[in-house]
């Protein structure tokens, strides 16, 4: 976890909780987990269960945060498979063995709030990837994330598959966009 993550965590570091808002600095410490988690689980062959109860304690005094991590942790083991092979398929001449385990980790985590998270925006769900793709991994890991998911979310939502609900969660995709210069026409 970076310094600075660790501080606001902590209540220190008023500044910086300013410009990051508690509830977005509270979900990024919650994903940083998934991402332990998930790398632990990948290496270390153990049940999803053991790692869930190994790596996710601290998060156990905020129960919301810890059923957000636990469900994110399952549910990527669970499709991971699937995240793969989409994966794979956006992948131009590159080996998907090539692919750092810690990018296609991040990748698969956030395909699942793509797909299986509802109440997050997709903007959100690529932003925090993103970022941890930068903390976590390569210089040029966090591009590379950004145009992976960019390919998986432009086709889930050409093929209707991206669920979500609530207000500004579809921002961005066509239909809403004409939805929005219908209504100012008005």
């Amino acid at each position: 976890m970076r310094e600075e993550d660790q501080q606001r965590a902590n209540g220190k570091g008023e500044e910086e909780a300013m410009v990051l808002p508690q509830k977005v600095m509270r979900r990024r410490i919650i994903r940083e987990k998934v991402v332990q988690a998930l790398y632990a689980y990948e290496l270390s062959g153990d049940t999803v269960d053991h790692v869930i109860r190994t790596i996710l304690p601290p998060l156990e005094d905020n129960k919301p945060a810890h059923e957000f991590a636990k469900k994110l942790v399952a549910k990527t083991v669970e499709h991971r498979i699937d995240f793969d092979r989409v994966i794979r398929g956006k992948l131009n001449n590159w080996d998907f063995k090539r692919v750092a385990l810690l990018d296609r980790i991040i990748l698969r985590m956030a395909i699942c709030e793509l797909l299986y998270f509802r109440e997050i925006p997709p903007k959100v769900s690529m932003n925090e990837a993103i970022e941890l793709a930068k903390l976590f991994s390569t210089q040029r890991s966090g591009k590379f994330v950004n145009g992976v998911l960019d390919a998986v979310l432009n086709d889930v939502r050409r093929t209707g598959s991206m669920t979500k609900t609530g207000r500004g969660l579809n921002e961005g995709h066509p239909q809403y966009k004409w939805r929005r210069a219908t209504a100012k026409r008005r």
